[in-house]
């Protein structure tokens, strides 16, 4: 599996954590470490991890807002945990990560939604993020 794949796998893992439990986002990137400090992990897949989890979480208040424009007969906090948390993930990488071509961050976020959630969740996350897209390409 790719270094930033991984990544966004272990984002999605600490966002889904904040979401359930409410702890900051700082405690739980330190926790989540902890508890996979025996892994081999390269520093720079970390860093990509943090800086998904920070970027989310900083701007969580527009994503969240965002999404749910285009969320049409959703609700945030009525979609499902996974769901919601890489919606976050894709339209933060999206809207605020001029590094990560659009096409790559829907891939992603759809492949996630797949492998966690289920095959109907994928067709949901592209939908929402591809609206998002054509909105930033205006």
């Amino acid at each position: 599996m790719r270094k930033r794949t991984q990544a966004r796998e272990f984002a999605l893992q600490i966002l889904y954590q904040i979401d359930i439990t409410g702890d900051d986002h700082e405690a739980s990137l330190r926790n989540f470490w902890q508890e996979h400090c025996e892994e081999d992990m390269a520093k720079e897949m970390k860093d990509f991890t943090a800086q998904l989890v920070n970027g989310v979480m900083e701007n969580i208040s527009a994503i969240d807002k965002k999404i749910s424009s285009y969320a049409t007969n959703w609700q945030l906090e009525r979609m499902a945990v996974v769901d919601r948390n890489v919606l976050r993930i894709g339209c933060f990488e999206l809207v605020y990560r001029e590094d990560i071509p659009p096409k790559v961050a829907i891939n992603e976020a759809v492949e996630l939604a797949k492998k966690y959630s289920g095959p109907e969740a994928g067709k949901f996350v592209n939908a929402i993020l591809d609206k998002i897209k054509k909105e930033k390409d205006k």
